[in-house]
């Protein structure tokens, strides 16, 4: 049962082959036997699960069942889920329970969806790795070894071991795409505004994005399609149609022109990561898409843009944690600026204090100017390189991460050289693009991504081509056997 997608266990439902009580029951005995491994999860609720299931029982018996009604998943832990606490994968909000549900949770509920729990991240998504969560580390499936990526490192590494089938994740500079690389999974970053931010806990407000994690493109389609459209309650959200994604699946792709960035392809990129990406890119010309080299001149802006921009954003968003309102409260504090101090000192790892000291550093006077005005107008270099290469080609596709999964604590010493494994996918973030990663081949028994990049809100024609893909190729069908 574990090993269907999602479209057939949606049938399965529908045929009453099983029930969603049923089907609960087994992600829940998977997670059991398997998480004590993975760390993929930091809450699993089983009663409440359990009674989500029985309402979509009845729903389906009333014939009140949407397509997903009784499907089991997660959501990253950084989505507010009223009643069960939302951690972000912080000691600063360890006990935190919200009061009410992100959109998208409320979203994915009314579809019928039924939550199993909240999966491990990077702290605040501050990470490439999945090393930085308060509650340990997230283990990759392929190689328990070796990181799932970050930061929604929890809910790629879940999919992968088919702990769920669905999960939900936040894209920030990467953090949906490259773990679902590492993972061997299907992951979605929609276009910036394209999913409601609301009830997801702030880490960049410019940049960050809600998005979403399958098996393969079809269960990423019927997900995105259940949680995407206008939220009054965003202000960063686009009143903007949302199309039936699972309906343009299987569009043909003849005549499709897909750009490959020379940027993608440059130095540190792994000779056989590059192979492997190579041979994918010949599918897509077996179905009638042409290849066009294409240069992203400014793309090399990118780290240092981010790694400005993004800190300030967060400098600013946590800065409501003081433990004076809610999050982490330290003993016995003499004043109030011995607990602003150590309440946040005790409350937040090393990672977030890095950026946060990053952050107040390139806002703070005399500093704004040289560094966080001088980002500002390199991201608008970036955005206009793809505007550009847009009116030359239909998508643009590469690999999505220079390497496959290293393993733990190789670059935790090296903050620079973590921050490089996100160079292929944050200048997507800097310029409000979807993008999405698909499972491309192997390199030693690791799964290798590739990563499609389309114009704004053309997230049906990046499904279509993975979709396409898909029913060619078998990478998406393969798991790690020791989940099996």
């Amino acid at each position: 049962m574990h090993s269907l997608s999602v479209a057939e266990m949606a049938e399965a439902l529908s045929q009453g082959q099983c029930t969603s009580e049923e089907l609960t029951q087994v992600f829940l005995e998977r997670i059991a036997q398997f998480d004590a491994e993975l760390n993929s999860l930091i809450t699993v609720d089983p009663d409440s699960a359990l009674e989500q299931a029985r309402a979509a029982d009845t729903r389906r018996r009333s014939g009140e069942a949407g397509p997903l009604t009784g499907v089991p998943m997660i959501h990253k832990d950084i989505f507010l889920t009223a009643g069960q606490r939302t951690t972000c994968g912080s000691r600063m909000l360890g006990n935190f329970v919200p009061p009410f549900d992100a959109t998208i949770v409320e979203r994915c509920a009314a579809a019928g969806l039924v939550t199993l729990g909240k999966a491990n991240m990077d702290e605040f998504a501050m990470g490439s790795s999945n090393e930085t969560s308060y509650f340990g580390p997230v283990r990759n499936p392929w190689d328990p070894a070796r990181v799932p990526g970050g930061s929604s490192g929890g809910s790629a590494a879940a999919i992968a071991a088919r702990l769920a089938p669905l999960a939900t994740g936040s894209d920030t500079g990467g953090s949906i795409r490259q773990p679902a690389a590492l993972c061997g999974i299907t992951g979605l970053k929609p276009t910036y505004g394209r999913v409601s931010r609301y009830g997801m806990i702030a880490f960049a407000s410019s940049l960050d994005q809600a998005g979403v994690f399958g098996r393969d493109a079809q269960d990423c389609a019927l997900l995105l399609e259940a949680m995407a459209g206008f939220d009054p309650r965003d202000s960063t959200s686009v009143d903007h149609p949302v199309p039936h994604y699972a309906g343009t699946l299987t569009n043909p792709l003849t005549g499709l022109r897909i750009g490959i960035p020379a940027e993608f392809f440059g130095a540190g990129l792994e000779p056989a990561v590059a192979s492997a990406v190579e041979s994918a890119l010949k599918v897509f010309e077996s179905l009638g898409a042409t290849l066009h080299p294409v240069q992203l001149p400014n793309l090399g802006l990118s780290v240092p843009t981010y790694y400005t921009l993004a800190p300030a954003e967060a400098s600013s968003n946590l800065s409501r944690f003081d433990g004076v309102r809610y999050g982490h409260r330290c003993e016995n504090p003499v004043n109030l600026e011995d607990l602003y101090k150590r309440s946040r000192g005790e409350g937040f790892g090393a990672e977030v204090k890095r950026r946060i000291m990053i952050g107040t550093y390139v806002l703070s006077a005399g500093y704004y100017d040289a560094y966080y005005l001088k980002a500002q107008r390199c991201r608008r270099l970036i955005t206009e390189d793809f505007r550009r290469v847009f009116e030359e080609v239909d998508v643009l596709a590469g690999p999505t991460a220079p390497e496959v999964a290293f393993r733990l604590g190789e670059k935790t010493d090296d903050p620079v050289k973590m921050y490089l494994s996100d160079i292929n996918t944050i200048a997507v973030n800097l310029a409000g693009l979807p993008g999405l990663s698909l499972p491309a081949g192997f390199v030693d028994d690791l799964p290798v991504g590739l990563q499609l990049i389309g114009p704004h809100f053309e997230e049906g024609r990046l499904l279509n081509m993975a979709h396409q893909f898909q029913r060619e190729t078998d990478w998406h069908r393969r798991h790690p056997t020791a989940f099996a």
